[in-house]
Formats: C-alpha cells, structure tokens, sequence
C-alpha cells in the first residue's frame, strides 16, 4: 500500500542478522502504528531472559544490538532462544535465535 506523498506503509515485521551468532546480533522490528511495545528474549522453557525494549516507541522501524546477556549482565549459555515482538493492540511476532559461545 502506498500512501500519499508516496511513501510506503510499514509492515509489522521482526528478523535478526547475523543468526546463529556469537558474540552478538541486531534485531530489527518496524512498526506500522505507534504504541507500547516489548521486545523480550525467551530460553526454551517459555522463560523470560532479556527484555530489550519496553515503551513506548512511534511509528518506524528499528535496530538494537543484543550480546547474549540477560537482564543481569550474565552471558547466556550457547542454544536455542526466542525473541517475540508484542504490541499494545495485539500484533505478536516470535522468532528462533541461536547462540553459539
């Protein structure tokens, strides 16, 4: 859909670069209406491990570096994690992450 003006509408979208990765990745996220989002990380048991972003944030897309720690600073141990996007009118995005120390 275009806009007018001619500027393209933003998807709700979620990917990361590079995945597996090591010492860290960069999660982008665009968002098609401004609102209250959460950017969380999850380890295969559904717990949460990292909450990268949280508020408020205007329509757009996004970059955030991500070094594999949790909430704590602690370096997580190499596997499997998911990192979901969630917005206050209900978009939900989740997507598999590898780590490898």
């Amino acid at each position: 859909a275009v806009l007018a003006g001619g500027s393209e509408t933003l998807e709700f979208t979620l990917s990361n670069f590079p995945n597996p990765f090591n010492s860290g990745t960069v999660i982008r996220f665009a968002l098609p209406v401004s609102g209250a989002v959460e950017l969380s990380v999850y380890n295969l048991a559904g717990q949460q491990v990292a909450m990268l972003v949280e508020g408020v944030r205007q329509t757009g897309s996004y970059s955030i570096n991500w070094d594999g720690r949790d909430d704590s600073g602690r370096a997580l141990a190499s596997g499997i994690y998911f990192y979901q996007l969630r917005t206050e009118v209900g978009q939900k995005e989740v997507r598999k992450l590898l780590l490898l120390r």
